[in-house]
């Protein structure tokens, strides 16, 4: 089959490599319909993430037919459509049967070298390093789903691929990330980064009962899709000091709640941007943390701070004495997939959504490099890509 596959930094390349087969009872082989280059899978092709190996199979957001199934998978059939959550979850161990999923005992087969880095291991992701379980991932023509007997959700008759496919990773990070800012009635929630992620994160706060939703970004197409789709007021951060516009927009106060959509690579536009990516072009810094330092210092006092942008080591220059002398409440984690699932696809059935608001870019499998080069570099306006196999 042909597959996506990461072969060094900045260079993924579409491979012919083995079909997968069943390993397990638990297993299903799904032919993958419709997949997506999501702003993670940026963190490995730039090389930031640890533990990848050259021939590695790119891709956790994915969905598709199922064609095979092993013995032990009851709740579909072949010939389903499904989805398919990018975390990897066993559903019997604590976590899961806590709604945990993302923090599964059982489906990370690497979890001692996790241990190491983290103390414990989460669960297992498909197609994102070895630390995470060396899964391959679903940028490919087909796929092994292990566990399917709780990671395969059948989609409704009657919806697109594109209605339903980022219920595998971004509408559901989007969602937690607005759920973990403990939104009430009359809260302005600030959103750092209007990608994928931030989009979402924007349309879940409305959707959780927020006021006001202000987004900062710097890139314009994002922030007009930010105010046509998301109805958020919108901030460039290299024209305006986003922190204090937003006291001046909020009385002085703040947001009551911040989300931090961005993550790892995130840009700035000062001293203190500067010596982030300086220090992590050299492998001294693991992470940027621009966003997420101006996130708390902006966030008003008692207020949440959360985080849905992905980090994959140590910060520098954390602003500890902000959070801890504000009483800020932080929350964050890799999504809990499986719990938003039915509840988000009962949005999209009732057309509170529409998830496809978000492609801008569809490609064949076989453009996937092309793919993602206009992603990282922002070019031709592109916010999402969607592959076809």
């Amino acid at each position: 089959m042909k597959a996506v596959c990461w072969h060094g930094a900045n260079d993924v390349r579409v491979d012919t490599v083995p079909d997968p087969k069943i390993l397990n009872p638990r297993d299903a082989i799904v032919k993958i319909t419709s997949t997506a280059i999501c702003g993670s899978d940026l963190h490995l092709f730039n090389g930031y993430i640890p533990t990848m190996e050259k021939g590695d199979i790119l891709g956790h957001e994915f969905m598709g037919e199922v064609v095979e199934l092993g013995s032990a998978v009851k709740n579909v059939k072949i010939g389903d459509r499904v989805v398919v959550p990018f975390t990897i979850a066993c559903g019997n161990c604590y976590f899961c049967t806590s709604d945990l999923w993302s923090l599964c005992d059982n489906s990370n087969p690497n979890g001692w070298l996790a241990e190491k880095i983290m103390g414990h291991s989460p669960s297992g992701l498909f197609g994102y390093s070895h630390i995470f379980g060396g899964y391959a991932g679903g940028q490919a023509e087909y796929a092994r789903v292990p566990f399917a007997d709780v990671g395969l959700f059948k989609v409704p008759d009657g919806l697109t691929d594109e209605q339903v496919l980022f219920l595998t990773d971004i509408f559901p990070t989007g969602y937690m990330a607005a759920e973990n800012c403990n939104i009430k009635p009359g809260d302005i929630v600030a959103v750092w980064g209007c990608g994928p992620v931030g989009q979402f994160a924007i349309r879940s706060a409305f959707m959780l009962g927020a006021e006001r939703v202000i987004a900062i970004d710097r890139i314009p197409e994002r922030l007009q899709m930010a105010s046509d789709y998301g109805k958020a007021e919108v901030l460039n951060y290299e024209e305006v000091d986003a922190g204090e516009v937003l006291k001046e927009m909020t009385g002085g106060r703040g947001p009551d709640a911040v989300i931090d959509a961005v993550g790892l690579e995130a840009h700035g536009n000062d001293l203190m941007g500067l010596y982030d990516r300086v220090k992590q072009e050299l492998r001294l810094e693991p992470d940027r943390p621009t966003a997420l330092r101006n996130a708390i210092v902006a966030c008003g006092k008692g207020g949440h701070v959360s985080v849905a942008g992905a980090y994959g080591g140590f910060l520098d220059k954390f602003p500890m004495g902000a959070a801890m002398n504000k009483a800020l409440t932080f929350k964050m984690g890799q999504t809990h997939v499986h719990r938003y699932l039915r509840p988000l696809l009962e949005h999209i059935q009732n057309g509170d959504i529409d998830p496809s608001f978000i492609i801008t870019h569809r490609l064949p499998l076989e453009q996937a490099p092309h793919g993602y080069e206009i992603f990282k570099q922002k070019k031709d306006n592109c916010i999402k890509v969607v592959l076809k196999p």
